[in-house]
């Protein structure tokens, strides 16, 4: 049986083990420090909870609602082992907690942004040898929930907050209108300035993308 358990500390005696898990899963530009999940941990609005299989963690998954845009945001999503229902028990349960969340602050959502992994330029990557986290099949399993790519070349500033410019993501979106076929980009360039905020070390690669997107009107929606 799977729980569960929302982490809003680092004292949580999950905490380790999650932490353990994400150095395992994702490259070291992709792990924040240790002691600097302190902060967003105790920020309500930010969720992130940890599938527990026993004393085990063997998933998690952190997300985030922004009602003045009407969207939510997927950080990550984390299947530790395979042939355990992992995935569809995290997709659930966040997809229960953000309406949840969009019903308090009385908002209809238009659709949740999620970063995903470029096969062909994150080759290198082991993530941590769990064939559910494969680009390939995390990519395959995005499309198959409605999200499609937002076009435009996207980075994004290294968590590690060393500055560096992180290009093997695309920045994908769900939207609750199935038919819809762009984005604002301004909507887009808030949703990102807000995201990263935490993060004070901008590569100029993210700056010069940001002002593209400023000056842009609608991105396109691709498959994914």
């Amino acid at each position: 049986m799977l729980i569960y358990h929302r982490i809003t500390s680092i004292e949580d005696p999950y905490f380790k083990k999650l932490h353990e898990l994400l150095q395992t899963i994702f490259p070291p530009e992709e792990v924040l420090e240790y002691e600097l999940w302190r902060e967003p941990l105790e920020d309500p609005s930010i969720h992130v909870y940890a599938a527990l299989h026993g004393e085990d963690v063997v998933g998690s998954t952190e997300y985030r609602y922004y009602p003045l845009l009407r969207v939510a945001m997927t950080d990550f999503t984390i299947i530790g082992r395979p042939s355990m229902g992992i995935g569809r028990f995290l997709y659930r349960k966040r997809e229960v907690d953000l309406q949840r969340l969009a019903d308090q602050s009385g908002t209809t959502p238009i659709g949740m942004f999620a970063e995903v992994y470029d096969p062909y330029r994150a080759g290198i990557h082991e993530f941590g040898g769990v064939s559910p986290m494969n680009p390939i099949v995390r990519r395959e399993v995005l499309s198959h929930i409605g999200y499609k790519r937002i076009n435009f070349p996207y980075v994004h500033p290294s968590w590690d907050h060393e500055g560096k410019a992180v290009s093997e993501l695309d920045l994908c979106f769900m939207p609750q209108d199935e038919t819809l076929e762009s984005l604002d980009a301004a909507l887009i360039a808030q949703f990102l300035e807000g995201y990263y905020v935490a993060l004070p070390n901008k590569p100029q690669e993210w700056l010069d993308m940001m002002a593209k997107l400023r000056e842009a009107d609608k991105v396109e929606l691709l498959p994914l």
